[in-house]
């Protein structure tokens, strides 16, 4: 039609709150809170999630509780009682070391181990340096290495590009080296690539070209996914130019949560990746997925996603969490479809057949 915006009618969600979303949080959350919303998020439809960190608890004592949440996922009644086919279901785990696609590989020999692992790369050597202690010649033999036993054990693994539009350490860089560094991913077996906005330097325009630039390089939408932060409020804006340019995959959490993993936990101050690169920590975060998928639904978009039981997940989610996050979609729901019989002024219908006014007009006789 002349008037319609081009966009994929059908998208999948990855849910990430479980780990980057609650990584950022200075305070542990409970195995228990974990588990429960894992599974309300698959009962609400979401097939993708990415639940936990197989690196260093030191580093990040949120993830200490990794392989007991693993198994716990696993072996859930609830969702074994609700019928979910575990066919359908992909769990990733974060794995940036060679040690933790090891400790991966031997959970899934064990029988509660991921179904899909994330290596992440940065176009800014600097950046990535902070993140993996490796230069990136190193790394992406260690990455090289790593997908092939994974792949040998039976294990997806997702190539990861991070500062494509710019690094909070080194500023501006070219989006040309993320595309690149994509192909590089693709040429030494990953399964698919995650385009990571990490620190929301990413505006709208900027969304769009890259993602056409990419996939007029590499035309498969079925390997490519957008992460987007909302640091600076652009996240959604940048959702939809992605959308626009042919991305039909998209990663975000409950509440917007998310962020550079949390050098504070609880009462006591922890490595983590360092200092923030923020001024102020609570402000930054994932897209949310409950204004994500409203959105979507909105617009017309098949998500696979019961969009009402996100929106419960959210309220809950923000008493789990302990304040209030970011989305609005749980302050004032979906847009209403039926007329609102209680905010309507009493007397109109009477006024026009006094008027002599019928019923459907609205211009002047």
């Amino acid at each position: 039609m002349k008037f319609t915006m081009n966009y994929p009618k059908q998208v999948t969600i990855g849910d990430i709150t479980i780990r980057d979303g609650l990584q950022h949080e200075e305070k542990f959350i409970s195995t228990d809170a974990k588990l429960y919303y894992t599974e309300q998020l698959i009962l609400a439809g979401i097939k993708r999630i990415e639940l936990t960190n197989l690196g260093n608890p030191r580093n990040m004592p949120q993830f200490k509780d990794a392989e007991e949440l693993l198994q716990r996922v696993r072996n859930s009644k609830t969702l074994k009682q609700a019928g979910v086919n575990w066919n359908e279901i992909e769990l990733t785990t974060v794995t940036i070391r060679e040690s933790a696609v090891d400790r991966a590989i031997e959970l899934k020999k064990r029988g509660c181990g991921p179904d899909r692992i994330l290596m992440m790369v940065s176009t800014d050597e600097q950046h990535h340096y902070a993140n993996s202690g490796l230069t990136l010649p190193e790394y992406w033999q260690e990455a090289e290495r790593c997908i092939k036993k994974a792949t040998d054990a039976g294990i997806k693994v997702n190539g990861t590009v991070s500062t494509i539009w710019g690094s909070p350490i080194s500023g501006p860089t070219d989006m040309k080296d993320a595309i690149a560094f994509t192909q590089h991913w693709l040429d030494i077996g990953a399964t698919d690539i995650e385009h990571a906005d990490h620190d929301g330097s990413s505006s709208p325009d900027q969304a769009y070209r890259y993602f056409a630039m990419l996939l007029d390089a590499i035309p498969r939408p079925e390997v490519h996914l957008a992460h987007f932060h909302t640091t600076r409020g652009w996240g959604l804006a940048n959702v939809l130019a992605a959308l626009q340019a042919g991305i039909c995959i998209f990663e975000s959490t409950l509440g917007g949560l998310g962020g550079q993993p949390a050098n504070f936990m609880d009462d006591c101050p922890i490595p983590g990746t360092g200092s923030y690169y923020y001024k102020d920590p609570n402000s930054v975060g994932l897209v949310n997925t409950e204004d994500m998928v409203l959105m979507m639904t909105e617009m017309g978009i098949d998500t696979g996603v019961d969009i009402d039981k996100i929106l419960q997940l959210g309220v809950l989610f923000e008493r789990t969490i302990g304040r209030r996050l970011r989305s609005a979609s749980i302050l004032h729901g979906r847009i209403p479809k039926e007329p609102n019989e209680s905010y309507k002024r009493k007397g109109l219908k009477e006024r026009k057949e006094r008027l002599g006014e019928r019923p459907d007009q609205v211009f002047p006789g």
